[in-house]
C-alpha cells in the first residue's frame, strides 16, 4: 500500500508539474501602446538586456504606436490592444463614450504640473502678433488628436479665456514630430509641445511659450496606463509578472547613478544625439514618474471633475471604481 501511495504522489507531482510547465508553454502576448518616444515608458522599457526577468516565459511584450490616446480606445474595445496608454482626457472617453464600465488603471505613467518638473508648452512664433490666449481668435491651432490630454488642455485654456473651441478657432490634427516645421512655415499659429519635441533647440530658437498645460488645467495624472478588467482576471499571474518587471525597469531609469546609461538607451532608440537627452531625460526638468508607478488618483479625480466643469463631459465620475492597483502592490512585494 505505501509502495502504491508513493506511485500516486510521485505521478501526481509530475502531472503538476507539467502542467505548470504548460501554462508558459505558450507565453502571453501583452500589446501595449505609446506615443512619444521615450517620453512614454512602453517605447523604450525593456531596452536594457536583463530588466525583464519573466519575458519569454510566462509573456511577451509587444509595443505599437499611436498616433494620439484617443485611437487606443477602440484597439483597446476591439481586443487589438491589451494595455492602453490613456491621458486622463481619452479614460474618461472611454468610460462615457465608449461605455467601457470594465476600465482598470493600474499604473501611472506621468505627471505633468507637479511643482519642480516639467509641463506641456504651447508655442506661437516670436514674432506673431499673438501676445494674449484672447488673440488666438480666428487662428490656426495644431494638436496631435482630438479628445487627447494635451488637446483638452489646449480646449481648456480657450474656454477659460472665453474662447469657443468649436467656432472661434480652427484645430487641426498634427503627428508630434510635423509641429515645429508647421509653425515656422506659418501653416498654424500655434502648437502644443511635449518632451522630447518641444526641447528642440530650433523650435525654441523660432518660437515662445503662449501658455503651459500647467496654467490651463493644474497638475494633471497626465498619462495612466488601463488594461480591461477580463483581461487582468483570465491572465493575472503574467500580468503580476509583467509588472514586476516593469517596476524593475521604472526603477532602473529613475536612478541617477544609470543616467547616462539611460541617455544612450533614449539616443540608441530615437536615433537623436545623446546631448538631446543628457540635460533632461529623467531629472526634475522631465515629466514626474512615480517611482513606484502609482497614479496619483486625487489629481485624475480633479482632471476629471474639471472635464465636467468645463463641458468635456456629461458628468464626472468616481475615478477609484476604476482603479485595480493589486498588480502594483503584488509586483510590489517581489522586489522589497
Amino acid at each position: 500500500m505505501n509502495r502504491i501511495a508513493t506511485l500516486l504522489a510521485s505521478s501526481a507531482l509530475a502531472i503538476g508539474s507539467l502542467t505548470s510547465l504548460g501554462a508558459y508553454a505558450e507565453p502571453l502576448k501583452i500589446r501595449i501602446a505609446w506615443v512619444v518616444p521615450v517620453a512614454n515608458m512602453p517605447s523604450i522599457l525593456f531596452e536594457k538586456p536583463g530588466l525583464a526577468k519573466h519575458q519569454g516565459q510566462s509573456y511577451v511584450l509587444e509595443s505599437t504606436r499611436f498616433n494620439g490616446t484617443p485611437p487606443m480606445i477602440s484597439a483597446l474595445a476591439s481586443g487589438d490592444l491589451d494595455i492602453a496608454d490613456l491621458a486622463y482626457s481619452s479614460l474618461a472617453l472611454a468610460i462615457q463614450n465608449a461605455g467601457m464600465d470594465d476600465i482598470r488603471v493600474i499604473a501611472d505613467e506621468f505627471q505633468d504640473g507637479v511643482e519642480g518638473y516639467y509641463t506641456d508648452e504651447f508655442f506661437v512664433l516670436k514674432d506673431s502678433p499673438i501676445k494674449r490666449v484672447e488673440d488666438l481668435k480666428g487662428k490656426v491651432l495644431a494638436t496631435n488628436a482630438a479628445g487627447s490630454g494635451i488637446d483638452i488642455a489646449m480646449r481648456a485654456m480657450l474656454r477659460k479665456k472665453g474662447l469657443n473651441d468649436r467656432t472661434d478657432v480652427t484645430i487641426v490634427e498634427a503627428g508630434f514630430p510635423n509641429m515645429r516645421a508647421m509653425l515656422i512655415e506659418k501653416k498654424v499659429d500655434l502648437i502644443p509641445g511635449v518632451i522630447p519635441f518641444s526641447l528642440d533647440p530650433a523650435l525654441r530658437n523660432a518660437s515662445r511659450v503662449l501658455f503651459t498645460q500647467r496654467e490651463a488645467v493644474g497638475t494633471t495624472q497626465m498619462i495612466v496606463w488601463a488594461a480591461r478588467a477580463g483581461f487582468i482576471q483570465k491572465n493575472r499571474a503574467a500580468m503580476v509578472d509583467f509588472m514586476e518587471d516593469t517596476l524593475r525597469a521604472v526603477r532602473f531609469y529613475l536612478d541617477p547613478a544609470n543616467h547616462k546609461e539611460a541617455v544612450e538607451i533614449a539616443a540608441r532608440f530615437s536615433k537623436q544625439p545623446a546631448e538631446r537627452f543628457d540635460s533632461w531625460l529623467f531629472t526634475k526638468k522631465d515629466y514626474y514618474r512615480n517611482p513606484n508607478f502609482i497614479p496619483d488618483l486625487d489629481a485624475l479625480q480633479a482632471n476629471i471633475n474639471l472635464q465636467h466643469e468645463l463641458g468635456f463631459l456629461k458628468a464626472s465620475f468616481n475615478v477609484r471604481k476604476y482603479a485595480d492597483p493589486s498588480l502594483l502592490a503584488e509586483a510590489a512585494q517581489r522586489l522589497k
